[in-house]
Protein backbone atom coordinates (compact mmCIF):
# COMPACT_ATOMS: atom_id res chain seq x y z
CA UNK A 1 0.00 0.00 0.00
CA UNK A 2 1.10 3.33 -0.41
CA UNK A 3 0.86 7.32 0.13
CA UNK A 4 -0.72 9.16 -2.97
CA UNK A 5 2.87 10.20 -4.57
CA UNK A 6 4.01 6.38 -4.85
CA UNK A 7 3.14 3.47 -6.62
CA UNK A 8 -1.05 3.03 -6.19
CA UNK A 9 -3.74 0.74 -4.98
CA UNK A 10 -7.12 0.40 -6.31
CA UNK A 11 -9.91 -1.13 -3.89
CA UNK A 12 -12.39 -2.48 -6.34
CA UNK A 13 -16.33 -3.11 -4.43
CA UNK A 14 -15.10 -0.31 -2.38
CA UNK A 15 -18.89 0.36 -1.16
CA UNK A 16 -19.70 -3.28 -0.38
CA UNK A 17 -19.44 -4.01 3.24
CA UNK A 18 -15.79 -5.27 3.48
CA UNK A 19 -14.53 -2.70 0.62
CA UNK A 20 -15.78 0.06 2.75
CA UNK A 21 -13.89 -1.32 5.82
CA UNK A 22 -10.86 -1.52 4.26
CA UNK A 23 -10.70 2.14 2.45
CA UNK A 24 -11.58 3.57 6.21
CA UNK A 25 -8.73 2.01 7.34
CA UNK A 26 -6.55 2.98 4.80
CA UNK A 27 -7.33 6.36 4.41
CA UNK A 28 -6.89 6.57 8.78
CA UNK A 29 -3.49 5.10 8.07
CA UNK A 30 -3.06 7.90 5.56
CA UNK A 31 -3.01 5.99 2.69
CA UNK A 32 -5.02 7.22 -0.78
CA UNK A 33 -6.62 4.21 -2.56
CA UNK A 34 -8.66 4.71 -5.99
CA UNK A 35 -12.00 4.05 -4.50
CA UNK A 36 -13.95 1.73 -7.61
CA UNK A 37 -16.84 -0.45 -8.07
CA UNK A 38 -19.49 -1.10 -10.90
CA UNK A 39 -22.07 1.32 -9.06
CA UNK A 40 -21.35 4.72 -10.29
CA UNK A 41 -23.17 6.66 -7.68
CA UNK A 42 -22.02 4.20 -4.88
CA UNK A 43 -18.82 4.32 -5.31
CA UNK A 44 -18.69 8.10 -5.79
CA UNK A 45 -20.39 8.32 -2.66
CA UNK A 46 -17.74 6.46 -0.78
CA UNK A 47 -14.83 8.70 -2.88
CA UNK A 48 -16.78 11.37 -1.49
CA UNK A 49 -16.82 10.63 2.02
CA UNK A 50 -13.00 10.36 2.73
CA UNK A 51 -11.86 12.87 -0.46
CA UNK A 52 -10.57 9.89 -2.52
CA UNK A 53 -10.93 9.58 -6.23
CA UNK A 54 -13.92 7.76 -7.87
CA UNK A 55 -12.93 5.62 -10.61
CA UNK A 56 -16.11 3.57 -11.57
CA UNK A 57 -16.41 0.59 -13.85
CA UNK A 58 -17.51 -2.59 -14.65
CA UNK A 59 -15.56 -5.62 -14.32
CA UNK A 60 -15.30 -6.68 -17.75
CA UNK A 61 -13.88 -3.41 -19.03
CA UNK A 62 -11.13 -2.70 -16.27
CA UNK A 63 -8.21 -3.04 -18.73
CA UNK A 64 -8.95 0.25 -19.43
CA UNK A 65 -9.03 1.58 -16.32
CA UNK A 66 -6.19 0.28 -14.77
CA UNK A 67 -3.56 2.45 -16.83
CA UNK A 68 -2.15 4.10 -13.21
CA UNK A 69 -2.83 1.38 -10.78
CA UNK A 70 -0.12 -1.21 -9.53
CA UNK A 71 -2.22 -3.06 -7.59
CA UNK A 72 -5.66 -4.24 -7.46
CA UNK A 73 -7.41 -5.40 -4.33
CA UNK A 74 -11.08 -6.84 -5.18
CA UNK A 75 -13.36 -6.50 -2.99
CA UNK A 76 -16.35 -7.46 -5.10
CA UNK A 77 -17.63 -10.64 -4.67
CA UNK A 78 -19.41 -13.28 -5.46
CA UNK A 79 -15.57 -13.41 -7.10
CA UNK A 80 -16.80 -15.99 -9.50
CA UNK A 81 -17.78 -14.03 -11.03
CA UNK A 82 -15.10 -10.90 -10.48
CA UNK A 83 -12.05 -12.37 -10.54
CA UNK A 84 -11.53 -13.79 -13.83
CA UNK A 85 -12.16 -10.41 -15.89
CA UNK A 86 -9.94 -8.79 -13.39
CA UNK A 87 -6.93 -10.95 -13.37
CA UNK A 88 -7.55 -11.18 -17.21
CA UNK A 89 -7.10 -7.37 -16.99
CA UNK A 90 -4.65 -7.52 -14.43
CA UNK A 91 -2.16 -9.61 -16.73
CA UNK A 92 -3.03 -7.48 -19.68
CA UNK A 93 -2.45 -3.69 -18.41
CA UNK A 94 0.70 -5.97 -16.11
CA UNK A 95 -1.18 -5.06 -12.51
CA UNK A 96 -0.40 -6.87 -8.73
CA UNK A 97 -3.74 -8.55 -8.32
CA UNK A 98 -5.18 -9.16 -5.13
CA UNK A 99 -8.62 -9.84 -3.98
CA UNK A 100 -10.47 -11.35 -0.45
CA UNK A 101 -12.25 -14.35 -1.69
CA UNK A 102 -12.64 -17.92 -0.27
CA UNK A 103 -14.23 -19.85 -3.36
CA UNK A 104 -12.41 -22.97 -3.73
CA UNK A 105 -13.35 -22.69 -7.57
CA UNK A 106 -11.76 -18.99 -8.23
CA UNK A 107 -8.62 -20.31 -6.40
CA UNK A 108 -7.93 -23.27 -8.99
CA UNK A 109 -8.73 -20.93 -11.62
CA UNK A 110 -6.31 -17.90 -10.83
CA UNK A 111 -3.81 -21.25 -9.89
CA UNK A 112 -3.76 -22.05 -13.74
CA UNK A 113 -3.17 -18.44 -14.94
CA UNK A 114 0.20 -18.68 -12.89
CA UNK A 115 2.21 -19.25 -16.21
CA UNK A 116 0.46 -16.48 -17.93
CA UNK A 117 1.05 -14.26 -14.98
CA UNK A 118 4.58 -14.82 -14.40
CA UNK A 119 5.42 -14.02 -18.08
CA UNK A 120 3.73 -10.70 -17.67
CA UNK A 121 5.77 -9.84 -14.61
CA UNK A 122 2.59 -10.19 -12.64
CA UNK A 123 1.52 -11.10 -8.95
CA UNK A 124 -1.74 -12.98 -8.63
CA UNK A 125 -2.29 -13.20 -4.95
CA UNK A 126 -5.96 -14.18 -4.12
CA UNK A 127 -6.96 -14.93 -0.50
CA UNK A 128 -5.76 -11.89 1.43
CA UNK A 129 -8.18 -11.87 4.35
CA UNK A 130 -9.27 -14.03 6.80
CA UNK A 131 -9.92 -16.31 3.65
CA UNK A 132 -7.18 -17.49 3.96
CA UNK A 133 -4.17 -15.98 5.31
CA UNK A 134 -4.43 -17.13 8.66
CA UNK A 135 -5.26 -20.96 7.81
CA UNK A 136 -2.36 -20.65 4.29
CA UNK A 137 -0.08 -19.62 7.79
CA UNK A 138 -0.84 -22.25 10.04
CA UNK A 139 -1.09 -24.88 7.04
CA UNK A 140 2.71 -23.94 5.85
CA UNK A 141 3.57 -23.48 9.84
CA UNK A 142 2.30 -27.15 10.45
CA UNK A 143 4.25 -28.26 7.34
CA UNK A 144 7.13 -26.63 8.77
CA UNK A 145 7.03 -28.80 11.97
CA UNK A 146 6.16 -31.77 10.03
CA UNK A 147 8.09 -31.54 6.70
CA UNK A 148 6.66 -35.17 5.51
CA UNK A 149 3.41 -34.66 6.13
CA UNK A 150 0.30 -36.47 4.65
CA UNK A 151 -2.35 -35.46 5.73
CA UNK A 152 -3.23 -32.18 7.04
CA UNK A 153 -6.79 -31.30 8.54
CA UNK A 154 -7.81 -27.71 9.44
CA UNK A 155 -10.88 -26.33 11.64
CA UNK A 156 -12.44 -22.57 11.97
CA UNK A 157 -14.51 -21.11 14.74
CA UNK A 158 -15.56 -17.62 14.76
CA UNK A 159 -17.46 -15.37 17.00
CA UNK A 160 -19.85 -12.26 15.30
CA UNK A 161 -21.68 -11.37 12.71
CA UNK A 162 -21.86 -12.17 8.53
CA UNK A 163 -22.22 -9.70 5.81
CA UNK A 164 -24.52 -9.98 2.95
CA UNK A 165 -21.63 -10.79 0.48
CA UNK A 166 -20.48 -13.63 2.92
CA UNK A 167 -23.87 -14.85 3.14
CA UNK A 168 -24.30 -14.84 -0.66
CA UNK A 169 -21.60 -16.66 -1.38
CA UNK A 170 -22.70 -19.27 1.62
CA UNK A 171 -25.52 -19.91 -0.40
CA UNK A 172 -24.11 -20.05 -3.89
CA UNK A 173 -21.67 -22.96 -2.24
CA UNK A 174 -24.73 -24.69 -0.68
CA UNK A 175 -25.94 -25.35 -4.55
CA UNK A 176 -22.40 -26.27 -5.55
CA UNK A 177 -21.66 -28.86 -2.92
CA UNK A 178 -18.66 -29.32 -0.75
CA UNK A 179 -14.68 -30.90 -1.93
CA UNK A 180 -12.20 -32.42 -0.47
CA UNK A 181 -8.43 -32.93 -1.32
CA UNK A 182 -7.64 -36.89 -1.50
CA UNK A 183 -3.92 -37.99 -3.50
CA UNK A 184 -4.11 -34.67 -4.80
CA UNK A 185 -6.81 -33.99 -6.25
CA UNK A 186 -9.90 -32.46 -5.55
CA UNK A 187 -12.87 -34.56 -5.18
CA UNK A 188 -17.13 -33.76 -4.70
CA UNK A 189 -18.66 -34.57 -1.46
CA UNK A 190 -21.37 -33.06 0.35
CA UNK A 191 -21.15 -30.12 2.29
CA UNK A 192 -21.09 -31.65 6.12
CA UNK A 193 -20.67 -35.20 5.09
CA UNK A 194 -18.16 -35.55 7.84
CA UNK A 195 -18.00 -33.94 11.23
CA UNK A 196 -15.06 -34.20 13.32
CA UNK A 197 -14.78 -32.36 16.80
CA UNK A 198 -12.05 -29.90 17.82
CA UNK A 199 -10.73 -28.48 20.27
CA UNK A 200 -10.02 -24.56 19.95
CA UNK A 201 -8.22 -24.28 22.98
CA UNK A 202 -11.33 -23.33 24.81
CA UNK A 203 -13.09 -26.51 25.32
CA UNK A 204 -14.45 -28.87 22.83
CA UNK A 205 -16.38 -28.00 19.59
CA UNK A 206 -18.35 -29.97 16.97
CA UNK A 207 -17.67 -29.08 13.40
CA UNK A 208 -18.76 -29.84 9.87
CA UNK A 209 -16.73 -30.68 6.43
CA UNK A 210 -16.81 -27.36 4.22
CA UNK A 211 -14.84 -26.24 1.12
CA UNK A 212 -12.69 -24.14 2.27
CA UNK A 213 -10.45 -22.54 -0.10
CA UNK A 214 -7.11 -23.95 1.87
CA UNK A 215 -8.52 -26.80 0.04
CA UNK A 216 -6.63 -25.77 -3.19
CA UNK A 217 -4.08 -22.90 -1.31
CA UNK A 218 -2.66 -25.32 1.53
CA UNK A 219 -2.13 -27.72 -0.83
CA UNK A 220 -0.38 -25.41 -3.25
CA UNK A 221 1.61 -24.16 -0.72
CA UNK A 222 2.56 -27.24 1.02
CA UNK A 223 2.35 -30.11 -1.42
CA UNK A 224 0.25 -32.21 1.20
CA UNK A 225 -1.88 -34.41 -0.20
CA UNK A 226 -4.71 -34.86 1.84
CA UNK A 227 -6.50 -32.05 3.27
CA UNK A 228 -9.69 -31.41 5.09
CA UNK A 229 -11.64 -28.26 6.37
CA UNK A 230 -13.87 -27.71 9.04
CA UNK A 231 -16.11 -24.88 10.54
CA UNK A 232 -17.76 -25.05 13.89
CA UNK A 233 -21.21 -24.19 13.75
CA UNK A 234 -23.69 -23.79 16.36
CA UNK A 235 -26.50 -26.82 16.17
CA UNK A 236 -29.01 -24.68 14.23
CA UNK A 237 -26.59 -23.69 11.77
CA UNK A 238 -25.41 -27.51 10.92
CA UNK A 239 -28.96 -28.65 10.88
CA UNK A 240 -29.65 -25.97 7.86
CA UNK A 241 -26.80 -27.17 6.34
CA UNK A 242 -27.58 -30.50 6.67
CA UNK A 243 -31.34 -29.16 5.13
CA UNK A 244 -29.69 -28.32 2.28
CA UNK A 245 -28.31 -31.48 1.41
CA UNK A 246 -31.13 -32.08 0.90
CA UNK A 247 -32.83 -29.21 -1.06
CA UNK A 248 -30.36 -30.49 -4.02
CA UNK A 249 -31.21 -28.85 -7.40
CA UNK A 250 -33.68 -26.27 -6.13
CA UNK A 251 -30.68 -24.42 -4.55
CA UNK A 252 -29.31 -24.30 -7.81
CA UNK A 253 -31.91 -22.92 -9.73
CA UNK A 254 -31.62 -19.57 -10.92
CA UNK A 255 -34.91 -17.90 -10.19
CA UNK A 256 -34.53 -19.44 -6.23
CA UNK A 257 -31.06 -17.79 -5.89
CA UNK A 258 -32.11 -14.70 -7.29
CA UNK A 259 -34.51 -14.51 -4.58
CA UNK A 260 -32.20 -15.28 -2.29
CA UNK A 261 -30.11 -12.76 -2.95
CA UNK A 262 -32.56 -10.30 -3.04
CA UNK A 263 -34.22 -11.39 0.55
CA UNK A 264 -30.08 -10.63 1.65
CA UNK A 265 -29.66 -7.31 0.35
CA UNK A 266 -33.08 -6.38 2.44
CA UNK A 267 -32.90 -7.57 5.69
CA UNK A 268 -28.74 -8.53 6.30
CA UNK A 269 -26.54 -6.16 7.58
CA UNK A 270 -23.04 -7.11 8.69
CA UNK A 271 -22.14 -7.12 12.07
CA UNK A 272 -21.32 -3.54 14.14
CA UNK A 273 -18.07 -2.04 15.33
CA UNK A 274 -18.61 -3.38 18.83
CA UNK A 275 -19.56 -6.75 17.24
CA UNK A 276 -16.09 -6.51 15.26
CA UNK A 277 -14.41 -5.13 18.13
CA UNK A 278 -15.12 -8.01 20.98
CA UNK A 279 -15.07 -10.63 18.56
CA UNK A 280 -12.25 -13.37 18.13
CA UNK A 281 -11.66 -16.29 15.35
CA UNK A 282 -10.09 -19.79 16.17
CA UNK A 283 -8.35 -21.73 14.13
CA UNK A 284 -6.84 -25.54 14.41
CA UNK A 285 -4.66 -27.32 12.44
CA UNK A 286 -3.39 -30.90 12.78
CA UNK A 287 -0.65 -32.42 10.28
CA UNK A 288 -0.28 -36.36 9.86
CA UNK A 289 2.58 -38.40 8.81
CA UNK A 290 2.85 -42.58 8.82
CA UNK A 291 5.03 -42.09 12.19
CA UNK A 292 4.29 -38.22 13.60
CA UNK A 293 1.43 -35.80 14.53
CA UNK A 294 1.45 -32.28 15.25
CA UNK A 295 -0.90 -29.68 16.09
CA UNK A 296 -0.80 -26.02 16.21
CA UNK A 297 -3.81 -23.12 16.88
CA UNK A 298 -4.37 -19.66 16.18
CA UNK A 299 -6.66 -17.08 18.25
CA UNK A 300 -6.95 -13.93 15.65
CA UNK A 301 -9.29 -10.98 16.33
CA UNK A 302 -12.53 -11.01 14.23
CA UNK A 303 -13.00 -12.04 10.91
CA UNK A 304 -13.59 -9.00 9.27
CA UNK A 305 -10.75 -6.68 10.98
CA UNK A 306 -8.45 -9.90 10.20
CA UNK A 307 -9.29 -9.03 6.57
CA UNK A 308 -8.89 -5.60 6.62
CA UNK A 309 -5.83 -5.80 7.99
CA UNK A 310 -4.24 -8.71 6.24
CA UNK A 311 -5.46 -7.52 3.02
CA UNK A 312 -3.73 -3.90 3.52
CA UNK A 313 -0.98 -5.67 4.72
CA UNK A 314 -0.40 -7.76 1.76
CA UNK A 315 -0.73 -5.08 -0.73
CA UNK A 316 1.67 -3.19 1.10
CA UNK A 317 4.22 -5.97 0.53
CA UNK A 318 3.11 -6.18 -2.88
CA UNK A 319 3.61 -2.57 -3.65
CA UNK A 320 6.94 -2.29 -2.10
CA UNK A 321 8.00 -5.60 -4.43
CA UNK A 322 8.02 -7.71 -1.94
CA UNK A 323 6.39 -10.91 -3.71
CA UNK A 324 7.33 -13.04 -6.49
CA UNK A 325 5.65 -12.52 -9.77
CA UNK A 326 2.92 -15.41 -10.79
CA UNK A 327 0.63 -17.35 -8.83
CA UNK A 328 1.03 -17.27 -4.98
CA UNK A 329 -0.40 -17.94 -1.86
CA UNK A 330 -0.14 -15.61 1.17
CA UNK A 331 2.20 -18.31 2.78
CA UNK A 332 4.29 -18.57 -0.59
CA UNK A 333 4.37 -14.95 -0.90
CA UNK A 334 5.81 -14.26 2.54
CA UNK A 335 6.60 -17.21 4.78
CA UNK A 336 4.12 -19.23 7.40
CA UNK A 337 5.02 -15.85 9.87
CA UNK A 338 2.65 -13.41 7.92
CA UNK A 339 0.09 -13.54 10.41
CA UNK A 340 2.11 -12.74 13.18
CA UNK A 341 2.43 -9.87 11.35
CA UNK A 342 -1.30 -8.65 12.72
CA UNK A 343 -2.43 -6.99 15.87
CA UNK A 344 -3.64 -9.27 18.94
CA UNK A 345 -2.80 -12.79 17.07
CA UNK A 346 -1.42 -15.68 19.01
CA UNK A 347 -0.29 -18.98 17.98
CA UNK A 348 0.44 -22.14 19.91
CA UNK A 349 1.54 -25.29 19.52
CA UNK A 350 1.05 -28.24 21.09
CA UNK A 351 3.98 -30.56 21.29
CA UNK A 352 3.05 -33.44 24.62
CA UNK A 353 2.53 -31.78 27.64
CA UNK A 354 4.24 -28.85 26.41
CA UNK A 355 2.63 -25.77 25.11
CA UNK A 356 5.01 -22.89 22.75
CA UNK A 357 2.98 -19.89 22.59
CA UNK A 358 4.03 -17.13 19.74
CA UNK A 359 2.26 -13.39 20.12
CA UNK A 360 1.81 -10.50 17.57
CA UNK A 361 4.14 -7.42 18.41
CA UNK A 362 2.38 -5.22 15.50
CA UNK A 363 0.86 -2.27 17.27
CA UNK A 364 -2.76 -1.78 16.13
Amino acid sequence: MSHSDSPRLLVYGAYGYTGRLVVERAVAHGYEPLVAGRDRTKTRGVATAHGLQARPFAVEDAADHLGTVDVVLNCAGPFDQTADPMVDACIETETDYLDITGELQVFERIHRRGGDAEAAGVTLLPGVGFDVVPTDCLATHLHRRLPDATHLSLALESEGGVSPGTLKTMLSDIGSGGAVRRDGDLRFEQIGARTRVVDFGEGLRRAISIPWGDLSTAYHSTGIPNIDVYLSLPKNARRAFSLSRYAGGVLDADQVQRALSWLVDQYVEGPDEAARSAGEAHIWGEARSSNDRVVSRLRTPDTYRMTVRTALLVAEKVLDGEAPAGYQTPASAFGPDLVLEVPGVERVDLNGDEVVREESTAAE
